[in-house]
């Protein structure tokens, strides 16, 4: 595979980079450098405002959402170009943050199903930073089994009434919009009675709540839906269509977080290894950390390499498919590993947090972490799932509610 750019792709990095070196919040950079895993700073008021302003200033310039059509606030670019455009924006992305959702999940949704004057109206507004979406899909009762979710919508005139609760949403507390999956028949089998919506955040009825985590953060949040209505133009796909159209939106977060969406801490750990003293020498000059970190080398190059071909899929034209899972997988429990190892080498030190703690304790962040991030976005048993079917063409595990009626599965009570 060879990564060197090509006479155009060199002309396009060049030009990136001297826009960048002209208009880049330098300012703030001592805030991004020092941006430790899931940190919460990027979300807070002020950074919230920079995040928009970085973005609005980017698509003024033809430099937001570059994939996208130009009509709808991109500029045509290919897959490869907003790979090199990500390379060079380096540490600046991470003011993209807030956008994460709108920009990699809610709006291939939009382009795939939206109709034309909807994406037209929001999606220009989405590359400028002007809106932020979130999406409305696990459920308490849920589990795993998004099919089983039982918020339902029934149809009241040319509207839509409604019910149910949703959980684990994230960036809520600053969205404007989200896209949302509901039941709206019972009584076809689960994956056939879904339709998928979008609604204003704001809209009567809905109230959310912030869940905070054991690393001290509230991005999270349970949401309550209480005979909220939307008009039936705020439908995305045919009534009972709602898997299909999920399917888009599942496979799109699975390329994100594929292809560079989730930190593996790898580089933070190699640094780290580094400076470590031990007492009989530097961590990374003992042969068991080297040949640790050996391993994780090994599953860095190969993610960079799986990304690399996926991007190539793409730029041939191909949709995100189910291969996409593996980086996903990988890199999650990659993650949980790194960060066990880092406190491990800290011995007694590792159980201190903050900013005085080694790594200012970006490693115990990572841990405590690191176990939702194997579970959100599929968790490992459901991906594993997907990849021996989907992409390997093993045979499927037994599904005892496969063809039954939603409403005659039976249920806990």
């Amino acid at each position: 595979m060879n990564f060197d750019d090509t006479p155009s792709e060199r002309v396009f990095r060049e030009e990136a980079r001297v826009w960048l070196g002209a208009n880049a919040p330098k300012e703030l950079l001592p805030i991004l450098e020092n941006v430790g895993f899931g940190d919460a700073i990027l979300e807070t008021p002020d950074m919230i405002a920079a995040s928009k302003a970085w973005q609005k200033k980017k698509q003024q310039a033809g430099w937001a959402c570059i994939h996208w059509p130009t009509k709808y606030g991109g500029r045509d670019a290919s897959p490869i170009e907003q790979v090199i455009w990500q390379q060079e924006e380096g540490i600046y992305n991470l003011l993209g943050k807030i956008f994460v959702t709108t920009h990699g999940i809610c709006a291939p949704t939009l382009i795939n199903w939206a109709s034309e004057d909807q994406r037209l109206h929001h999606l220009p507004k989405l590359a400028a930073g002007e809106e932020v979406w979130s999406q409305l899909f696990s459920e308490p009762a849920g589990g795993s089994d998004l099919a089983g979710l039982r918020t339902r919508a029934e149809r009241d005139g040319d509207s839509w009434v409604i019910n149910g609760q949703k959980i684990w949403t994230s960036h809520l507390a600053y969205a404007d919009y989200a896209i949302l999956i509901a039941r709206t028949d019972p009584t076809v089998p689960k994956h056939d009675g879904l339709t998928m919506f979008f609604v204003d955040v704001h809209t009567p009825g809905i109230d959310f709540r912030p869940i905070k985590q054991m690393t001290g953060q509230h991005g999270f949040n349970e949401v309550f839906l209480t005979d909220v209505r939307i008009p039936d133009t705020q439908r995305l796909g045919a009534i009972g269509q709602g898997w299909a159209v999920t399917l888009t939106t599942l496979m799109n977060e699975r390329l994100m977080v594929g292809t560079g969406g989730i930190p593996t801490g790898f580089l933070e750990l190699l640094t780290f290894c580094a400076q470590l003293d031990l007492g009989q020498g530097k961590a990374i000059d003992d042969r068991a950390v080297r040949a640790r970190l050996a391993t994780w080398a090994v599953r860095t190059s190969g993610l960079k390499h799986t990304a690399a071909r996926a991007m190539s899929a793409l730029s041939k034209g191909a949709q995100p498919g189910p291969e996409n899972s593996i980086g996903k997988l990988v890199a999650g429990s990659m993650m949980q590993e790194i960060a066990f190892y880092a406190l491990e080498l800290q011995g007694q030190a590792g159980s201190l947090v903050g900013p005085e703690a080694q790594a200012a304790g970006r490693f115990q962040v990572m841990l405590m972490r690191s176990a939702g991030t194997r579970i959100e976005a599929g968790t490992d048993e459901i991906l594993r799932n997907i990849i021996a079917e989907r992409v390997l063409g093993l045979p499927g595990e037994s599904r005892v509610d496969k063809g039954i009626p939603f409403n005659q599965i039976p249920t806990g009570r």
